[in-house]
């Protein structure tokens, strides 16, 4: 009810003004995340992702909470994992303005922010703040504009040994589009530059990488290759596409489904017979969707534009629809219940 109130003021106004208003009053009023959030059940819906347990299926996906300001927040809303970032080691201002625009219609965004954020610091100040004992943490981290693509791979280091010990999971973002030379990182050569220092670091930390939609699919194969080669936990998969007749940067939501989709199957079917984590992400709309990427193996899964133009109910909508499903098949918890869906694929 609040956020059919909020709603439509709040895409009267620019996307970008309302985006920081609401994480700065978020951040400083938490508590309103338990009128309107989900509430817990008696059944178990928790997934081991990883290393980790996640007590719903659905995630946050990063962008939302650049600077971690609002974690307690977004944990008491019901999410299963609350991804912050993405984060540079020093504090950048982005693209020019106005970079984040909305199609109401398809319940669609494009960003070309360009990493905007505070830096390692902030992050790590606000990160100290926290207060509750939540879900998983997770951390997603990118290289300055400024450093050269060729110790691009200093950046991910110096972050992955700030925060492998506050983070639950560190993403290593190679695949956004608003960065000049970022998705040259996805290679096969850049990949292992990366993940090869980062697997000399000691850390219990789960630790992914997020993928672009817009890649081959014959790449996948090279970058689950390396992945398994240095030990990473697993892949998100994917980030914003680029639509050059909609202008720069990247979209997301309902635009992005059907792109993003045939990058998680690729990604489900060239990780089959390993034990990579795939967490999905990329214009989940409705659970329908939800449903069939179950049915075709996925597991655990982020939200973001949805979860802009739904709002929290989002996640309730979702809960309910679970817990239909684990009645109609008798199932005691969402472990037996995606076995059984894939099983029926």
């Amino acid at each position: 009810m609040l956020y059919k109130i909020f709603k439509p003021i709040a895409f009267s106004l620019d996307p970008e003004f309302v985006h920081d208003q609401t994480i700065d009053f978020c951040s400083k009023h938490p508590h309103w995340a338990k009128f309107i959030g989900r509430k817990d059940l008696t059944q178990d819906l928790s997934l081991k992702v990883g290393n980790l347990k996640w007590d719903f299926p659905v995630g946050l996906a990063a962008g939302l909470d650049k600077n971690g300001q609002c974690y307690d927040f977004f944990s008491s809303l019901g999410f299963g994992a609350v991804e912050i970032g993405t984060v540079t080691p020093l504090a950048q201002p982005g693209n020019p303005r106005p970079r984040l625009f909305r199609y109401k219609n398809e319940q669609s965004l494009r960003n070309c922010m360009g990493f905007n954020n505070g830096g390692a610091q902030l992050m790590h100040d606000n990160i100290s703040r926290i207060k509750c004992k939540g879900p998983p943490l997770g951390i997603n981290i990118g290289k300055n504009k400024i450093t050269p693509d060729e110790t691009a791979f200093e950046d991910y280091v110096s972050l992955y040994d700030q925060f492998k010990a506050e983070a639950d999971y560190i993403v290593v973002n190679v695949s956004s589009p608003n960065t000049p030379g970022l998705r040259e990182h996805q290679s096969k050569m850049g990949l292992e530059s990366i993940l090869s220092q980062l697997n000399r670091r000691e850390s219990d930390c789960d630790l992914f990488v997020k993928i672009s939609p817009d890649i081959d699919l014959d790449s996948v194969n090279d970058i689950v290759e390396c992945v398994g080669k240095y030990g990473a936990t697993g892949i998100i998969a994917t980030n914003t596409t680029i639509m050059k007749d909609r202008g720069v940067g990247g979209i997301s939501g309902k635009l992005l489904f059907d792109k993003s989709q045939k990058i998680r199957q690729k990604c489900l079917d060239a990780t089959a017979s390993s034990d990579i984590e795939l967490i999905g992400v990329g214009g989940f709309s409705n659970f329908d969707q939800i449903e069939n990427y179950w049915r075709c193996g996925g597991r655990s899964l982020q939200i973001y534009s949805s979860f802009i133009f739904q709002g929290p109910q989002i996640l309730s909508d979702i809960q309910s629809r679970i817990v239909g499903l684990m009645e109609k098949y008798r199932t005691q918890n969402l472990e037996e219940l995606l076995l059984i869906l894939k099983e029926e694929k």
